[in-house]
């Protein structure tokens, strides 16, 4: 037998780190200190702290919750404080297991919502997230509590992985998920298992479906919430449109974020339709009338306080009533130039048409390239109270108090032209037209333009040069495009890589190539790229930012204005004059690192 005496082991390295935490019980405020004392996150003064408000704190909180309200400093880094993010990966990296921060938008609520109950989830603080034919995902707040482990591998059959959620993440979908799921549920059963309220709806399922009656109301209680939820969730979620799409049995909620669409989640078709019928009431919509289009508007209050305005769209589908609501934030409009995605240059090109006392400004560009934020942005700014602003719109897209807006009506005769030609008679200073479609309203712009009124308006062209020949096609004499015309923007929208997960990468030459297409841009060594991470949902991206091309129309690009305008030469002309391409605006933002080479190729205009 050896008489050696034994090895002092020292005290950081006695245990290993997931052992001193309490096993298959919840974590307490005392041994979440100590680990963290343990691990010099935190000072004695800050724990003892935090010990004088363990009292005062209800005992179903959760000590992570606890610490991350106090704001206590991270001792090794002080100038940081311990977030529950960072407290959050800290018991990820002891427990050993990944750090996830739940994206609602890829769970699929139904799924999961069926494994378990909502009351069996919030007992344990575990929140299924993913589900396959072999694996079940499931978040948790309490990594060293795995007595549910057992039963619920062996109701479902498959193998656990778990993951480290934030307490407060865990909780709140655990309520919203099993809480819409309910609502999904209860709506249905008020319906019943076999009733469709489709029975109603001019649709190509009509002669199967006849037989069938009962609808749900729009005012049940569970849809209420349902259509609640959805809302809130989009905005919270930075969506930009809603889709609600009915389809034979299952239909389908989907976000467009960053200009991308995402299945966010599924209802039965019965619930669906009660769903557009609320939706509808809430737009002031004729929810009888199924078989025309409509649009509507709400405004809904977020629950910061901020207002934010949607507008509602319906479309009679195969299925049923295609619902499209898009979401306008006004604090966008609010934002400076800069942050729309104008240069120093370009913002000073720009006020410097829209300050004219006369003239036509076009901006030009497909649906959803940023027309009317730029236009309302503008007229925010020029809407001072010596100045009677005027808007034509179809529909009006948010309602601003700063100016006087005016809704397009067909039904009644009151169509842009129409409008334009009432506005004339209104005093006006600015007048802002939403789209010029045809010839009648073109004339009217340009006869307000030649009355000393600055015109504001939008087209559909691939580039600024373009707008002329468009106009010139609508039968506007060239002379008088000659005359009035003061400019053309044209722009695009691009996704912004995320700050907190793009990295370096070297550009290679031939990419670099295929963007500039051969004209004298400076190289970059490097450029940024998308990398993901939960923040930008993996995309790599988050948000967007606008690109434009100004043309200002000087006397040398007005001469050129002719019956059978020579856009090459315009635009020849126009580029010794220093006019600057939507393509080497997208190569200075892939340059500054703002956006991927990638990423501006999928909105830039065709090549000649």
């Amino acid at each position: 037998m050896s008489t050696q005496p034994p090895r002092v082991v020292p005290l950081a390295r006695k245990a290993s780190y997931a052992a001193q935490f309490p096993t298959n019980r919840r974590l307490d405020l005392e041994s979440v200190l100590t680990m963290l004392l343990h691990d010099g996150l935190l000072a004695d003064e800050d724990a003892r702290r935090a010990r004088a408000v363990k009292s005062a704190s209800r005992n179903d909180v959760h000590p992570l919750v606890v610490l991350a309200n106090l704001k206590l400093p991270n001792a090794k880094q002080p100038s940081e404080t311990l977030t529950l993010d960072a407290l959050t990966d800290w018991l990820a990296g002891h427990a050993k297991l990944p750090h996830l921060r739940i994206d609602p938008t890829k769970v699929d609520v139904g799924a999961v919502s069926s494994i378990m109950t909502a009351s069996y989830a919030a007992r344990h603080r575990i929140l299924p997230v993913e589900i396959d034919a072999r694996t079940l995902t499931i978040a948790t707040s309490e990594p060293f509590d795995t007595r549910w482990m057992g039963d619920v591998a062996n109701l479902t059959r498959r193998e656990i992985q778990r993951v480290v959620a934030s307490p407060l993440d865990v909780h709140r979908y655990t309520m919203e998920f099993f809480g819409v799921t309910r609502s999904v549920r209860k709506a249905r059963e008020a319906k019943g298992e076999d009733g469709d309220s489709q029975s109603k709806i001019v649709n190509f399922e009509q002669l199967v479906e006849l037989g069938q009656s009962g609808e749900l109301g729009a005012d049940d209680q569970h849809i209420v919430h349902i259509v609640d939820w959805l809302l809130q969730y989009a905005y919270e979620q930075r969506a930009s449109d809603i889709h609600l799409e009915p389809r034979r049995d299952v239909s389908r909620v989907r976000f467009r974020i960053d200009g991308v669409l995402h299945k966010v989640f599924e209802l039965p078709t019965v619930v669906m339709a009660a769903v557009t019928a609320r939706t509808k009431i809430l737009g002031r919509m004729d929810i009888a009338e199924r078989r025309r289009p409509q649009d509507g508007r709400i405004k809904m209050r977020s629950p910061g306080g901020r207002e934010v305005e949607m507008r509602l769209s319906t479309m009679p589908t195969a299925f049923g009533e295609k619902v499209v609501m898009r979401i306008f934030d006004p604090d966008v409009v609010l934002k400076p130039f800069r942050e729309l995605g104008l240069s120093e240059r370009e913002e000073r090109t720009w006020l410097e048409l829209v300050n004219r006392p006369n003239g036509i400004v076009l901006v030009t560009g497909p649906t959803g390239s940023g027309k009317t934020t730029t236009l309302y942005t503008t007229l925010r700014q020029l809407a001072t109270p010596d100045v009677n602003v005027c808007t034509v719109e179809d529909p009006i897209e948010m309602v601003v108090p700063l100016f006087n807006q005016t809704q397009v009506q067909p039904a009644i005769g009151l169509d842009f032209a129409h409008g334009v030609r009432t506005l004339l008679r209104q005093d006006p200073d600015i007048i802002m037209v939403g789209e010029i479609r045809d010839l009648e309203t073109a004339q009217m712009a340009v006869q307000a333009s030649l009355t000393g009124h600055l015109v504001l308006s939008t087209l559909h062209t691939n580039d600024a040069p373009s707008a002329i020949t468009r106009l010139l096609d609508l039968g506007v004499p060239h002379y008088l495009i000659q005359t009035t015309i003061a400019g053309i923007v044209a722009q695009r929208l691009v996704r912004k890589l995320c700050p907190r997960c793009a990295i370096e990468a070297p550009l290679e030459a031939a990419v670099w190539e295929t963007l500039t297409l051969g004209q004298a841009i400076e190289r970059p060594p490097m450029m940024r790229i998308a990398k993901g991470c939960p923040t930008c949902r993996n995309t790599g991206f988050l948000g967007r930012i606008a690109l434009y091309e100004m043309l200002v129309m000087s006397p040398a690009l007005r001469r050129l204005v002719t019956p059978d305008t020579d856009i090459a030469a315009v635009k020849k002309t126009a580029a010794a004059e220093g006019f600057r391409t939507l393509r080497v605006a997208a190569a200075e933002q892939v340059a500054n690192g703002v956006t991927t080479v990638e990423e501006v190729l999928t909105v830039l205009p065709p090549i000649d």
